[in-house]
């Protein structure tokens, strides 16, 4: 891989962490600007939407800052098509709207007794969109980087996209019939959109599947339910957790993207299911370094579920002290290129000791 000397011993110490063994340290995901690399310029497009859509501009973007970039230890070059969080649901038929940094849809379901069942149609204007960037970008970093898979909100992510989040919370009480009619189509939605971009990824040769959580050698997919801060554990039972079990057995490798300390009351319900690897825990702004959160995190080993984290490069040592280097994965940024180096050789010591 152009953008990465060390792919085929990155690549083993993955494929290790995933069957919670260790090569020689813990995995270590470090990234820091290049030394000596000067940036080229590009033109940025005059329209928001365009900076958010033009491809031309978002493959050339992308390729400088994988160009540009130190990826140290695990670090993989990569990039993932993105049109937001609710990609998912413009999918459908959501109407999308761009901001800087970040997206959102504006419900459409507005009334049940009028609502005619979701429906797809694969000539929708972002759908092809996706479809297209997937594969432009495949192609472009065929044998120089990994294209990865946008980002999937389905279940109760997307129902709330759908109808609108205080709406959605209602409905779990007053309509459960129809949430659990949306969900059925939601799932089967998931797993055709799955199936059409892993392909595309490797439509030109490339190993494994990528997300913005990482690579693994096989079909590999975040899971998600950010809901989870809005609803109670029965809730999740009943309405969205056969999903996740489906999602985890037909995935070869899967992580569940456990989003803030409103959603630790799930917790059992997750580690309970057999065929989910691990945990992403995101303790979110404002809620303290990551050690604050060890408990939590050696619970999630103690159930035999993997780990992967961020954390600041001064938490690695309480981090390599409390809990077990094997099946952990932990990112960290850097500022410099010697800082990276110098925080993986750390993390070979403080694995050994």
């Amino acid at each position: 891989m152009e953008y990465k000397d060390n792919w085929e011993e990155a690549k083993k110490r993955i494929e290790a962490w995933w069957h919670r063994e260790i090569i020689d340290r813990v995995c270590m995901v470090v990234y820091a600007p290049k030394e000596n690399v000067k940036r080229k310029e590009i033109k940025i497009p005059y329209t928001l939407e365009e900076r958010w859509t033009n491809m031309d501009f978002l493959l050339e973007s992308a390729e400088e800052d994988i160009r540009c970039t130190y990826w140290g230890g695990e670090a993989l070059p990569a990039y993932m098509p993105t049109l937001g969080p609710n990609v998912f649901s413009a999918w459908l038929g959501c109407e999308l709207k761009f901001a800087e940094g970040t997206s959102w849809t504006e419900p459409f379901i507005k009334d049940w007794n009028s609502f005619q069942g979701l429906k797809f149609d694969p000539d929708n204007k972002w759908w092809k969109w996706m479809t297209e960037m997937t594969e432009r970008t495949a192609k472009a970093g065929k044998d120089k980087f990994l294209t990865g898979i946008t980002d999937i909100h389905g279940g109760g992510d997307a129902l709330s996209a759908l109808r609108g989040t205080e709406n959605f919370c209602m409905d779990l009480i007053e309509h459960p019939d129809k949430i659990k009619e949306c969900q059925e189509f939601l799932k089967n939605f998931w797993f055709r959109v799955h199936k059409d971009l892993i392909a595309l990824t490797q439509k030109y040769g490339q190993e494994g599947s990528c997300s913005w959580l990482g690579w693994a050698p096989a079909k590999t997919c975040p899971l998600q339910e950010d809901c989870l801060a809005l609803i109670s554990p029965k809730m999740f039972r009943e309405f969205f957790r056969d999903a996740i079990i489906e999602e985890s057995k037909y995935l070869d490798y899967s992580l569940f993207h456990f989003d803030g300390p409103q959603c630790i009351p799930h917790t059992e319900l997750l580690l309970e299911i057999p065929t989910l690897n691990g945990i992403q825990w995101n303790q979110g702004a404002g809620h303290g370094p990551m050690t604050k959160w060890i408990p939590l995190l050696k619970k999630i080993q103690q159930a035999g579920k993997l780990i992967h984290i961020s954390i600041g490069p001064t938490e690695l040592e309480t981090i390599l002290t409390e809990l077990s280097p094997k099946g952990l994965m932990i990112y960290a940024g850097t500022s410099s290129e010697e800082e990276a180096k110098a925080l993986i050789k750390k993390a070979e010591k403080l694995t050994h000791g």
